[in-house]
């Protein structure tokens, strides 16, 4: 009797040490997970602020540190070009100073374009929450360029087909420059992919105080 006690108080031991183990193996789990996940979401914060800390500078728009012509270069990776390090892609830049070297109001709608559809292509994806802000400062570019170039006559009022085939002029413009290889197609095609639901920006500021602008 005293050894069927003794055999039943190890195996009671036996089990209480495996639910003992697993359950510091559940908590190390825990820990991992948790420190994952905070990781990521400190990761994830700080590309979020990069992204909206990303602005168009009036030097930009003033041509004031224009970049030589990449030429053959520019093509060569889907990043493209970048010398003065503003964020535009250096023969996307110089082809809206070519077109519109007497406005700066349309330079700078555009560039601020040009700036925002680049950062599908060197901000990092990290997660749909990453992505979704990029499209949110496309967004917010596109509605900047629209309000800039084609003003509504109040707040209120809609835009004809007539407006909204001018807006789409000016954005086909920099698409047109700005996505002209495969590869460049097939990279916005991908981004695209890891985007969540979003709502279209309300904010429509732009990133120059274009009433500052004389042309």
């Amino acid at each position: 009797m005293e050894k069927i006690k003794i055999l039943f108080a190890h195996k009671v031991f036996k089990i209480l040490k495996w639910v003992f183990l697993i359950l510091v193996s559940l908590f190390i789990i825990l820990i991992i997970v948790r420190a994952f996940y905070f990781y990521n979401l400190d990761k994830t914060n700080a590309q979020v602020e990069k992204i909206h800390a990303t602005k168009l500078q009036l030097s930009d728009v003033m041509g004031e540190n224009l970049p030589p012509d990449p030429g053959a270069e520019a093509d060569k990776t889907v990043r493209g070009i970048d010398v003065n390090n503003n964020g535009i892609r250096d023969d996307v830049e110089l082809a809206i100073f070519k077109e519109y070297p007497n406005s700066a109001k349309t330079r700078a709608v555009l560039l601020q374009y040009a700036l925002a559809l680049q950062m599908e292509f060197t901000q990092p994806i990290i997660n749909t929450e990453t992505v979704t802000e990029v499209i949110t400062e496309l967004s917010r570019a596109d509605s900047c360029l629209a309000d800039t170039l084609v003003p509504r006559k109040s707040p209120e009022s809609s835009r004809t087909n007539e407006d909204m085939k001018k807006i789409d002029f000016f954005i086909k413009f920099i698409e047109n420059k700005q996505l002209n290889t495969d590869a460049r197609k097939k990279a916005e095609q991908n981004f695209y992919e890891n985007l969540g639901s979003y709502s279209e920006s309300t904010n429509t500021k732009c990133d120059i105080d274009i009433s500052n602008l004389q042309n």
